[in-house]
């Protein structure tokens, strides 16, 4: 039987590029639930990978990126989601978590075999990396109250998506490591 890990994708976040104002409110009511998860997942042992972009600096690592986050205009955003010393980190450059990083090895390397997502945006990188855990054979569950959203029509169709064409499990929150 596969394990289980929780993958938080692009919380470490500044929210100063242009589609930032139209995604901060989702991603305010986001953090709270996000955070609750990071807690019961830790609690029951599940491992978290967060994955976030590297927002095109490329001699940066996951600390820089912690840090010019928690120093930006939303660290209040941002600081309730930080790695702790168990969590794994992985940059993306791309949309998909799965997009030339190292992840895959990283999943198969652990024994992984379903992964649940949560982050932002949901009609983007969530949608995205769904569909390449799908084509990887990875199960996916998106707890649809752990995922923010740019344009909430769009949210809504990609998670109706990613269950019908994807097989994903589509849940809310509370239903996991409760």
């Amino acid at each position: 039987m596969s394990k289980t890990a929780l993958i938080v994708i692009d919380m470490i976040n500044t929210y100063d590029h242009p589609d930032a104002d139209l995604l901060l409110p989702s991603a305010r009511k986001t953090v709270p639930v996000i955070a609750g998860l990071l807690d019961r997942a830790r609690r029951a042992g599940v491992p978290v990978i967060h994955v976030n972009d590297n927002f095109g600096q490329w001699r940066s690592h996951h600390g820089e990126l912690l840090d010019t986050a928690l120093a930006g205009a939303h660290a209040e955003l941002v600081e309730p989601l930080l790695p702790d010393d168990d969590s794994l980190f992985v940059l993306k450059a791309r949309h998909s978590i799965f997009f030339e990083t190292p992840l895959s090895y990283l999943l198969h390397q652990e024994g992984i075999g379903h992964i649940v997502l949560c982050g932002q945006a949901t009609e983007q990188c969530v949608l995205y990396s769904a569909l390449d855990a799908h084509i990887r054979h990875i199960d996916v569950t998106v707890p649809r109250d752990a995922v923010a959203h740019i344009h909430a029509d769009l949210a809504n169709a990609a998670l109706t998506m990613m269950e019908r064409n994807m097989g994903a499990r589509v849940c809310d929150s509370g239903e996991l490591w409760s």
